[in-house]
């Protein structure tokens, strides 16, 4: 059952170009560009890293010690450490940087305390998603915000835009992209993944809650910034660091004597998030699918609502209002049945077609096939029966409640 599945989850990401001294597998949508090359790359290739080029850089998809499962599986149990470093990450300055920010994003920054942050999305005049990513308060004239790296051109024009609007108008606001070659990511996940990281850190790590960021000394090194948030369902940290250190701290991190942390790729970062319902840009949202449509209204506070002033906001307030035609959820597989990817068409009972799959992938956890995808709004309840056709075969499946496995994220005593 483990090799089938590890076979699944392999044959969607890339093929294998073989060289005398490293195995490097190619994304298949990756472009003719040369890829980038993170911090560790070479640390990577001297751990056993299968390399592939996605988003344009070069990032393991899993390691000679470990197949994708077991790596999938080893994260849920123990932790993991994910080299993220691909991913855009900017600080905006200046004592009207709140509402620069606010005035393109879902999110209430102004509701935010300092050292928090939230989950939001930028949108478009239409209300559709440009991008999804988190912005954190590091204090009142101070934001980090961190996006996904297959959009980082859109983000850095739209956040460039926005700074240069109010700019124009006499505000103070100023924005800085850190480069990869300067500053590097590191996601460290799973249940061991902090007590890991407090031995080498010089702050109490048991108050710094989901979604709240520091900064600290990580093995030595100052000015760490280390956010509680991941992409896997489990508790887990995002650290960012200097580049020239990234290899020092992954080092220190996979050190035997402070805890049992491994590496681990895009593999098993992809099977997990499926497992905990997340979305991917470019598969389960893009600038067509509005966040109400893509059940993620939850990023459009309620303040922001109100105001009605951020980008396709009244397309959204009138979705709100009068409802969606389609909504994105979660599907369980019967045994047996063929994986489910993106683009597979969904049937309800009559053979028509009531919808389509953006990811999925087989479940390491609960050892069946899972995916997501947009069904029409009268199908989007739980339990509903409904089949999906893979390779012109029809598979039962049902409409489920999403996360399949359940989350373990570090909240705030309430």
């Amino acid at each position: 059952m483990q090799s089938s599945i590890l076979r699944q989850l392999v044959r969607p990401w890339c093929s294998r170009v073989s060289s005398s001294n490293r195995t490097t597998l190619v994304r298949h949508f990756a472009s003719d560009k040369p890829p980038n090359r993170t911090a560790l790359y070479e640390f990577h290739q001297q751990q056993g890293g299968k390399l592939v080029d996605f988003a344009g850089y070069w990032l393991p998809v899993q390691y000679s010690d470990q197949s994708i499962i077991k790596s999938h599986l080893y994260t849920r149990e123990y932790g993991s450490i994910f080299d993220v470093s691909h991913m855009l990450q900017t600080y905006l300055r200046g004592k009207d940087v709140i509402s620069c920010f606010e005035s393109i994003c879902t999110a209430d920054i102004k509701g935010l305390r300092n050292g928090t942050g939230t989950l939001t999305v930028f949108t478009n005049t239409s209300g559709g998603i440009l991008d999804d990513l988190i912005v954190n308060r590091v204090a009142d004239d101070v934001l980090y915000v961190v996006s996904n790296a297959s959009r980082k051109d859109v983000d850095m024009a739209n956040i460039s835009e926005a700074v240069a609007s109010f700019k124009a108008k006499g505000k103070d606001v100023a924005v800085e992209f850190l480069s990869s070659d300067d500053q590097s990511l590191l996601a460290v996940q799973g249940p061991n993944a902090v007590t890991t990281l407090q031995k080498l850190c010089t702050k109490d790590l048991s108050r710094l809650y989901f979604m709240n960021t520091i900064t600290d000394t990580i093995a030595g090194v100052d000015g760490c910034r280390i956010t509680r948030c991941g992409y896997t369902g489990e508790d887990g940290v995002e650290v960012s660091i200097p580049s020239a250190k990234a290899t020092h701290i992954a080092t220190a991190l996979l050190d035997p004597s402070i805890g049992k942390l491994k590496l681990a790729g895009l593999g098993a970062r992809d099977s997990l998030r499926v497992e905990a319902g997340l979305c991917l840009y470019g598969n389960d949202i893009d600038e067509s699918t509005t966040p109400v449509e893509a059940n993620l209204l939850w990023l459009v506070a309620k303040a922001r609502r109100a105001e009605n002033n951020f980008p396709g906001s009244d397309k959204i307030n009138s979705q709100i209002k009068n409802g969606v035609t389609r909504r994105r959820v979660g599907f369980k597989m019967d045994t047996g049945a063929a994986p489910a990817r993106q683009h597979v068409e969904i049937y309800n009972n009559e053979q028509q077609k009531v919808g389509e799959i953006t990811s999925g992938c087989p479940s390491p956890c609960l050892q069946q096939n899972i995916a997501i995808g947009y069904i029409r709004e009268e199908y989007k309840k739980p339990g509903t029966e409904i089949s999906l056709k893979v390779r012109d075969k029809h598979y039962h499946s049902t409409v489920s409640k999403m996360p399949f496995v359940a989350t373990h994220y570090y909240q705030a005593p309430k």
